[in-house]
C-alpha cells in the first residue's frame, strides 16, 4: 500500500465505521418502541427517541430541505479540502476528518430518506433521528439538555481533538511555498551591477 493509499484508507475507514454505527443504532431505536424512552443510568443517561427537523442542538432557522442541501454541499467541500491537502496531512488529522465526514453523512442519510421512510415528506425533507440523552441535573436544571446521536458524537470528538491539538494535527497548507522574498537582489539595496546606474567612472 502506497503512502497516499494509506492516507485515504485512514480517512475513509472511520467515516464508514461512523456511518454504519450511526445508521444501525438509529434503525434499532426506530424499530424498537420499548427503547423510545429507556433509562440506562438513573439520573444520568437515557434513550429518548426524537426527530430533529433543524440543525444541531435543535436550532430551527431554515426549512429542512435548505438545511439538507447546505449539509450536502458542506460535506462535499470538506472532502474536496481533504483531497487537495491529503499529501500534506498526517494520519491523526485524516482520522479526525473521517469522523467529521462520517458523522455528516450519517445525518445527511436521515435528511434524504427519513421523510420517505416515515411517510411525512420527500427527499431532503427527512428529520434527523436523535436518541442519546444526558439527564443529569444540577439545581433542577439539566446540565446538557440536548438529545443527540452517534454521528453527533463523532463530529464533536473530532472537533475537540483538533482544537486541543491543532498545532500537531492540522496540515501545513503553506508547505513547499517560498517566502516571497526578493531573488538575486532584484528588490534589494545592493550596488549597481556593471555601472548600470552611474556614469561616474574615473572621475568623469
Amino acid at each position: 500500500m502506497s503512502d497516499r493509499q494509506k492516507k485515504w484508507f485512514t480517512f475513509l475507514s472511520p467515516a464508514l465505521l461512523v456511518v454504519v454505527l450511526d445508521q444501525w443504532s438509529k434503525f434499532v431505536i426506530r424499530t424498537t418502541p420499548e427503547l423510545h424512552r429507556e433509562t440506562l443510568i438513573e439520573g444520568w443517561l437515557s434513550f429518548t427517541f426524537t426527530k430533529n427537523p433543524g440543525m444541531a442542538m435543535g436550532i430551527d432557522l431554515l426549512p429542512t430541505p435548505v438545511i439538507s442541501v447546505i449539509a450536502v454541499l458542506a460535506t462535499i467541500a470538506i472532502t474536496a479540502y481533504v483531497w487537495w491537502y491529503i499529501d500534506r496531512s498526517n494520519l491523526l488529522y485524516l482520522t479526525c476528518m473521517g469522523l467529521v465526514v462520517g458523522g455528516a453523512l450519517g445525518n445527511i442519510l436521515d435528511r434524504i430518506f427519513m421523510g420517505l421512510i416515515g411517510g411525512y415528506g420527500g427527499i431532503f425533507d427527512g428529520h434527523v433521528v436523535d436518541f442519546i440523552h444526558f439527564t443529569l441535573e444540577i439545581a433542577d436544571r439539566p446540565v446538557f439538555p440536548y438529545i443527540f446521536n452517534v454521528a453527533d458524537i463523532a463530529i464533536s470528538v473530532s472537533i475537540i481533538l483538533m482544537l486541543l491539538f491543532h498545532k500537531t494535527i492540522l496540515p501545513d497548507v503553506n508547505e513547499g511555498e517560498g517566502d516571497g522574498g526578493p531573488v538575486n537582489g532584484s528588490e534589494g539595496e545592493g550596488a549597481p551591477v556593471n555601472g548600470s546606474e552611474g556614469e561616474l567612472v574615473d572621475g568623469k
